[in-house]
């Protein structure tokens, strides 16, 4: 993975090791937007052990788990997915969308349209007010790497982290390594 010189729409933000920050601790962030207006994105290594049913009314997909997209608005629904024709949709890299229309999303569910790696569900969001996600990349606090829609929707979120630094190669490959307590090294 190679990494990107400056923030932008569909890159990811690698927490490093020691952030300090318990709502981010080693995670992947995937950036849906960043604008002067602000910065949107979710995270996609926090599993949670809830499926898409257990946040819904209605029930009709069982197997398609919930991850926790960062720690605002956690009674709200976001999803990535690589659904193209799905209304309003926005792309955010080639072949990965983030939103769209949610009553076409569980439509195709319902008739089994779609494949558990076509999709990802997230309660809550990642959220930057204007400036705030650009000083905090510049007190070093995230490592930036480019990524595709194969690697965001086929990853494993329990090794997701110590592979995108493990893929960049050099002193990010020695920071994959990294024990979460260094006292206990």
């Amino acid at each position: 993975m190679k990494k990107p010189s400056a923030l932008h729409n569909g890159c990811i933000l690698v927490a490093k090791p020691y952030l300090g920050d318990a709502n981010f601790e080693r995670t992947v962030v995937f950036l849906c937007e960043h604008s002067e207006q602000g910065s949107f994105g979710l995270v996609l290594n926090q599993p949670t052990p809830f499926m898409l049913n257990d946040a819904l009314e209605e029930s009709f997909y069982s197997d398609m788990p919930l991850r926790i997209g960062g720690p605002v608005g956690r009674n709200t629904l976001h999803f990535l997915h690589r659904l193209g024709h799905i209304s309003n949709a926005i792309e955010v890299l080639p072949n990965l969308f983030w939103s769209g229309d949610f009553e076409e999303i569980k439509t195709l569910l319902r008739i089994g349209s779609i494949q558990p790696n076509d999709v990802q569900f997230f309660v809550g969001y990642s959220g930057w007010s204007p400036q705030q996600l650009q000083h905090e990349y510049d007190q070093q606090s995230w490592v930036l790497a480019n990524t595709d829609a194969d690697f965001v929707l086929n990853t494993a979120p329990d090794v997701m982290w110590r592979e995108v630094l493990k893929r960049m190669g050099g002193e990010y490959k020695v920071m994959a390594n990294m024990p979460l307590d260094p006292r206990l090294n």
